[in-house]
């Protein structure tokens, strides 16, 4: 028969046994986990590692320098990550670009697309090139002229500020170019600047080339038709007179300079 002091003895031997037991199991559990942890990053370390990339819906900044933005950073080359990052996001601090999202292709393969905002063109004020949208709001100062935007000539104002709408006496005006740039990307006509006349005339210019469209409407039809006339310009120098062109007057009159 055991005595009391051997019964106790017993029982803190056997509460020993069960905690050693209870940390060995954790232990190995904690093994077991970090083990698959592990493996499973070591899998999408190797098996998502980017090698090819499409680059869609850019036009203010190169490919590589869309690239360089997205896949820097921890993870950068690693197409799961990237897809979590950048899913439907949207960016600051970079000019023209509203958000970027990216897709998988493959594991080794994803697509960004980059979704630019709606610039309607720019104006030179104080030496420097103010970007705005259709809105008419500033959304990049910059000492940098980017090709494919025309400049706009003949706004009116005394002040400009970053982020807020260029003060000009007419808003509806920043409609209009929109609907002007829209029409020249759709008909693939590069026009330099587009100016408008105290009347809101509106004049494009080709290099040394000018396109009087007036203010009479029929500007979709007028650059549809221009489409097919500004090739026989080229090296020209003069105003093209398309001021009162319209379904039942479809003459144009070149005049050199």
């Amino acid at each position: 028969m055991l005595s009391r002091r051997e019964k106790k003895q017993r029982e803190t031997f056997g509460e020993f046994l069960r905690q050693r037991r209870s940390l060995i199991i954790i232990t190995l559990s904690l093994l077991v986990l970090g083990i698959l942890l592990w493996t499973g990053y070591e899998y999408i370390v190797n098996n998502y590692t980017v090698t090819r990339i499409h680059v869609d819906g850019n036009t203010q900044y190169t490919s590589q320098e869309i690239i360089d933005f997205v896949m820097q950073g921890r993870f950068g080359n690693n197409s799961l990550v990237l897809a979590q990052r950048y899913k439907d996001r949207s960016i600051d601090g970079i000019p023209f670009i509203e958000k970027i999202d990216v897709t998988i292709i493959e594991r080794d393969t994803i697509r960004i697309n980059v979704y630019e905002k709606a610039i309607a063109g720019f104006v030179e004020f104080l030496d420097r090139y103010l970007y705005f949208d259709k809105d008419g709001i500033i959304v990049e100062s910059s000492n940098k002229r980017n090709a494919g935007i025309p400049e706009v000539i003949g706004l009116k104002f005394d002040y400009a500020v970053l982020h807020e709408k260029l003060p000009v006496r007419d808003m509806m005006i920043f409609t209009e170019i929109l609907n002007i740039r829209h029409l020249l990307e759709q008909y693939n006509i590069p026009a330099d600047r587009i100016s408008f006349s105290e009347r809101n005339e509106v004049t494009l210019h080709f290099d040394l080339v000018r396109v009087a469209l007036g203010n009479e409407g029929f500007i979709d039809e007028k650059i549809m038709v221009l489409e097919g006339i500004l090739p026989n310009l080229i090296g020209l120098s003069g105003i093209l007179r398309m001021e009162n062109y319209d379904q039942y007057s479809p003459e144009t009159i070149f005049e050199h300079d």
